[in-house]
């Protein structure tokens, strides 16, 4: 769930690289990609990952390494599944290419004439929004507006309903502005017209005519897998990397996957997955069988908007692929972060080459783009290069700068008590979002929260403003104190600066 970003790095030296012939036999490819992966795994610390290559249509190379759990000796094999975070994109995108594919919707159809309730901030934006602008960030709303949202239980139509309320940051068409919940509004009219939910759509339309028979999607396909990772927490302490094992149940952390689903929700392994980077490589179809019109595929990777543009490289953003052009080739690819989980899905169309990798651990981009620029790099003959030695010295020189600005912050900031605790204490209420409850028990505050009443304990930070845990993430509260000397108000961040304004007490 966090933030995803393409670090400015991306591919530098590659692209100064002469072009240059492959020098080396694939199996000696494969011996030295096997080994980076090992030093890799050494330097950051993964506890569990899994990698496979795809070839001239074959897959050549898929192998699990280290652990389900870190410390429980269960190996990781090519077959274990993991979360593939937002790579799922672009199956909900090959989805709506069905339709299209079908004649049911038009990617120029405005947005409202297949979803007549649906409304956005500004109204002028919700008659005008198109099916093709919904999966490729360019909708006006901010960067991740609302991806926390289901960590505090909404649901799906719960989310749908709260477009109205978030206001834009940039017009419509004007910005590349990442987002997951726009594909909500894309799983709607998926499941409208293919009569099915999302989850099996994706399921009887792409993972059974690929033959991916170990994939599944969301909370309860990653709960029923038998085969499959525990997410783990990366970060750091004193120096060090840290993994810690995350389980969720008591924060209900995995609703989030499902809610979040047609953004982010897929669950596989890498040997399903190249199946997927097959179907991409080809021309719409898979062994043989037409699965998408080689028209609406080639839309799928055609680049909408520009992402980065340097002098050597620009990247745009296709249907649910980032598109990066330089002076040697095209690549195509995107990052997937979860809770404690990270993936990478490459292809090179030049090269018909491909790549998944998955870890259950959530490592930064850089580290996944260190595999991909090496594996690139030995099929055009370049000289072997270190990308993940660079990016871990630079990772922790960032993060020990930044934990020492959070020391230096919170030795200066002026400590503050709270009002009596029973002074917060209330119901208060917010259009579409509902009620949140404040209560008192034994001494302690929480929190009641969401259509499904989750409840946590309020930690105190400073003053009038607390914090509590909920849905696997971290939540800041700030309350306003009347001249009755009791709260009026609530102010709940909602992260990525969405708070939707004070919710009044009732």
């Amino acid at each position: 769930m966090k933030n995803i970003r393409i670090f400015s790095f991306f591919l530098l030296t590659l692209f100064s690289l002469p072009l240059a012939a492959q020098t080396v036999s694939q199996d000696e490819i494969l011996k030295n990609i096997e080994a980076y992966t090992h030093q890799i795994i050494q330097e950051w610390q993964i506890p569990g990952m899994a990698l496979s290559i795809v070839k001239d249509d074959q897959m050549i190379y898929a192998k699990g390494f280290g652990e389900k759990e870190l410390g429980k000796g269960n190996p990781v094999d090519e077959h274990t599944a993991f979360q593939i975070g937002s790579v799922s994109k672009s199956f909900t995108a090959l989805l709506m290419a069905m339709l299209v594919d079908e004649e049911v919707v038009s990617w120029d159809d405005p947005v409202k004439k297949h979803l007549p309730d649906f409304e956005m901030y500004d109204p002028w934006v919700s008659e005008n929004l198109l099916i093709k602008d919904i999966m490729i960030h360019r909708t006006g709303i901010p960067g991740q507006s609302g991806t926390y949202i289901p960590c505090l239980g909404y649901d799906q139509d719960d989310v749908y309903n709260m477009f109205k309320l978030i206001k834009p940051s940039t017009s419509l068409r004007t910005n590349y502005d990442y987002n997951n919940i726009t594909f909500i509004i894309a799983s709607k009219i998926i499941e409208k017209y293919m009569g099915k939910s999302w989850e099996e759509c994706v399921n009887e339309r792409i993972f059974i005519p690929l033959g991916m028979n170990n994939s599944s999607s969301n909370e309860k396909g990653f709960t029923t897998v038998q085969n499959v990772t525990v997410p783990h927490d990366f970060g750091y302490k004193e120096g060090a990397i840290v993994n810690t094992p995350l389980y969720g149940a008591e924060e209900q952390a995995l609703h989030w996957l499902t809610v979040i689903g047609p953004a982010g929700g897929v669950v596989s392994s890498v040997v399903d997955m190249t199946a997927w980077i097959r179907f991409h490589l080809s021309d719409g179809t898979y062994n043989g069988n037409r699965i998408l019109s080689e028209r609406n595929l080639r839309y799928l990777h055609r680049g909408q908007l520009i992402t980065s543009q340097f002098d050597n490289r620009i990247t745009t953003y296709s249907h649910c692929w980032f598109i990066e052009q330089n002076n040697r080739y095209k690549v195509f690819f995107h990052t997937g972060t979860t809770w404690g989980y990270a993936a990478l899905c490459v292809f090179v169309p030049e090269l018909n080459l491909g790549m998944m990798f998955l870890a259950n651990t959530d490592i930064p981009s850089s580290v996944r783009y260190a595999f991909m620029r090496r594996l690139v790099d030995l099929y055009m003959g370049a000289p072997d290069k270190d990308y993940s030695g660079e990016a871990l010295a630079e990772w922790l020189n960032n993060s020990k700068s930044s934990q020492e600005r959070e020391q230096t912050k919170e030795a200066e900031t002026v400590k503050v008590d709270p009002a009596p605790y029973s002074a917060y204490t209330g119901t208060y209420q917010k259009e579409v979002l509902g009620q949140a409850v404040i209560s008192l028990d034994e001494e302690k505050l929480y929190i009641t929260i969401g259509p499904k009443n989750w409840k946590a304990q309020l930690n105190h930070v400073n003053g009038n403003s607390f914090s509590f845990r909920m849905g696997g993430s971290r939540f800041s509260i700030h309350f306003e104190i009347g001249e009755d000397g009791t709260a009026a108000s609530v102010n709940i961040d909602m992260r990525q600066n969405e708070n939707f304004g004070a919710w009044t007490k009732i």
